[in-house]
């Protein structure tokens, strides 16, 4: 089934003008729960999405209303480091696409390499690195492959998702994402190379949907959940426990930004 197959199948289930799509990373699932007139799909139900087998991944589309937003999320996501595919989420991120929406906001847990920005912050993602060297793009034809990434988060979103924080006063950090395949978490060496490069975040996933989603013409914004340090920062141990229940920790403040960014995007001309 192609993208656009998968879309109808979307709109046959809840029809509606849809204009921004927004992934849940791990821990940040409850915002599925808040919105209006929701109608929640299995990913499994929609032939050419994939399957997470990340646990606090529901796995699910829901379509509804957030702060009277006509909105899609993707209740969870797949990795890389699950099936071996860069590609893994190029139909869902088309489908999307294909349903009408021009801005995708991605979010995720993530690890921080600054002192100042300890786990329960919120960071927007100005710029990312690629360390993976993996693309979704890789095989595709067509001097579209070509994606300019100059200014991959879009400047405007960020500025207001900025102003929504300062109106609900909600520390809000920035920073560059450095994307590492996983599973295992990061070596003390690495995370020091990845200070050295100017990285400010370190993760497993939210790039390979970037670039997808720049390849399909959406603006892009990019939160981040910071559930712990990197390690060697505090000479603890990492684990997906931890991811979890930290980011859920935060999730209220989490919660409160995207839907106050909804209710700021709902105010646009159709």
């Amino acid at each position: 089934m192609s993208a656009s197959d998968a879309a109808a199948l979307l709109e046959a289930r809840r029809a509606d003008h849809y204009r921004t799509a927004i992934v849940l990373g791990s821990g940040l699932g409850a915002l599925a729960d808040i919105v209006d007139d929701a109608v929640r799909v299995p990913f499994q139900d929609i032939p050419g999405f994939p399957v997470s087998g990340v646990s606090s991944h529901a796995g699910a589309v829901v379509l509804g209303r957030l702060a009277n937003l006509p909105v899609v999320l993707l209740a969870g996501r797949a990795h890389y480091y699950e099936h071996g595919d860069a590609r893994v989420m190029a139909t869902p991120i088309a489908a999307l696409a294909a349903l009408g929406c021009t801005h995708l906001i991605l979010t995720n847990a993530a690890g921080s390499l600054r002192p100042d920005m300890p786990p329960g912050s919120l960071m927007t993602i100005t710029d990312h690195i690629n360390y993976s060297g993996l693309n979704p793009l890789i095989g595709q034809t067509g001097d579209d492959r070509f994606v300019d990434m100059s200014a991959a988060y879009d400047a405007g979103l960020r500025q207001r998702i900025a102003r929504q924080a300062e109106r609900l006063e909600i520390p809000l950090q920035e920073g560059v994402y450095m994307w590492f395949s996983g599973p295992s978490f990061e070596t003390p060496a690495e995370i020091r190379m990845a200070r050295t490069l100017g990285a400010d975040a370190v993760g497993m996933s939210t790039v390979p949907e970037c670039i997808l989603a720049r390849h399909q013409g959406l603006t892009v914004a990019a939160v981040s959940s910071i559930t712990n340090f990197g390690a060697g920062m505090t000479g603890g141990t990492l684990s997906h426990h931890e991811t979890k229940t930290v980011a859920q920790s935060g999730a209220a403040a989490f919660m409160a930004l995207i839907t106050g960014l909804c209710g700021d995007l709902a105010d646009d001309p159709a």
